[in-house]
């Protein structure tokens, strides 16, 4: 059987926040190990215009790697995409359930009968939707309550910029009284609009009050790349494994690559991310990492994110890892007395 031509290009896509990938770009890592092979690999971020930035949702490009938020990865599975699960990373990314200044609001159970802000975007999949639901649904379902106990109001996102300002306004408007939001960006956007934090999810000891779109983090890549060329796919992870290892004595080096990858100033990286994130950039596919995904599935089906099921079980395929760390013991080992030294 004739071997596969090897594609000219490989690309890459992450979101906006910690990744073994981001972190592998910015040290242009990625592009180092494929040169030999006359690979580019390319940023789908960075791409020119004409680029399909799309499959950032739709992983409907076979040479993609993608490390992002879990909604549009399973999304993608459940219309058909032929991907496959490699990875999952686990990141606390300070998720907090904002409130008016001198409202008094504080803790979960203090949100039963109030009016949760639910944003409304014109996108393909609607993952701030989904993220403003099961951060609501997991706050609440801390404390015994479900949404019924509560009024979801939908806030239509449409004309605002920057993320979280829909339902930033209307908090500050009085059409709701709760607001969910994430990350660094989240951190700048609620000091800037003077909100109180009334539940802080990183703080649940329970890791299933806090399963959304980035706890836990898929890396997914295409079936027909892993099917054609698995020495790639475990090269690229094995780059991603280095990275994470790096990261782990570079604190300071990743909240500057931090800084640069969320778009967000040394306060909001500082305020989203907890000492010890540069620790926990590892992807793994451990039986616990893969039912709380299977918990963030069902829950985005039950709310109609989903035309159909994903068996997480299924759609994971744990020997690119196991192969990519065999990979990265072989080439860190040192020498021994017999071995020539080049």
């Amino acid at each position: 059987m004739t071997p596969a031509v090897l594609p000219r290009t490989l690309w890459f896509t992450r979101c906006p926040v910690p990744t073994a990938t981001g972190i592998a770009a910015d040290r242009q890592w990625l592009t180092d190990e494929f040169a030999a092979d006359g690979i580019s690999v390319r940023s789908l971020q960075d791409a020119s215009p004409d680029a399909d930035r799309a499959a950032h949702y739709t992983h409907a490009l076979p040479g993609l790697f993608r490390e992002g938020g879990n909604v549009p990865a399973l999304w993608a599975r459940s219309r058909g995409e032929r991907t496959r699960l490699i990875g999952l990373t686990w990141i606390e990314e300070r998720q907090t359930v904002l409130v008016a200044p001198g409202s008094g609001i504080r803790g979960a159970g203090a949100l039963r009968g109030l009016r949760l802000a639910v944003p409304k975007h014109d996108i393909a999949i609607d993952f701030w939707r989904a993220m403003a639901l099961r951060g609501f649904e997991g706050a609440l379902a801390s404390v015994g309550l479900a949404l019924e106990d509560a009024s979801l109001v939908d806030v239509p996102a449409d004309g605002h910029e920057g993320q979280w300002a829909a339902e930033l306004a209307a908090l500050r408007r009085g059409d709701v009284d709760a607001v969910y939001v994430k990350g660094a960006l989240a951190v700048e956007a609620a000091r800037r609009a003077g909100a109180e934090v009334a539940v802080e999810l990183d703080d649940l000891p329970d890791r299933r009050f806090r399963v959304n779109n980035g706890t836990p983090r898929p890396i997914t890549v295409h079936q027909q790349l892993l099917d054609e060329h698995p020495g790639l796919v475990d090269r690229f992870l094995a780059v991603l494994l280095r990275a994470a290892d790096w990261a782990a004595g570079q604190p300071d080096e990743v909240a500057r690559i931090l800084g640069t990858e969320t778009g967000a100033g040394a306060d909001g990286v500082a305020g989203a991310y907890r000492p010890g994130t540069h620790l926990t950039l590892h992807p793994d596919l451990s039986a616990e990492r893969l039912g709380l995904l299977a918990a963030q599935e069902a829950g985005l089906r039950a709310h109609g994110f989903l035309p159909e099921p994903v068996d997480v079980a299924a759609w994971a395929d744990p020997e690119p890892l196991r192969r990519a760390a065999a990979l990265v013991r072989r080439t860190s080992a040192p020498l021994s007395p017999e071995e020539p030294s080049s």
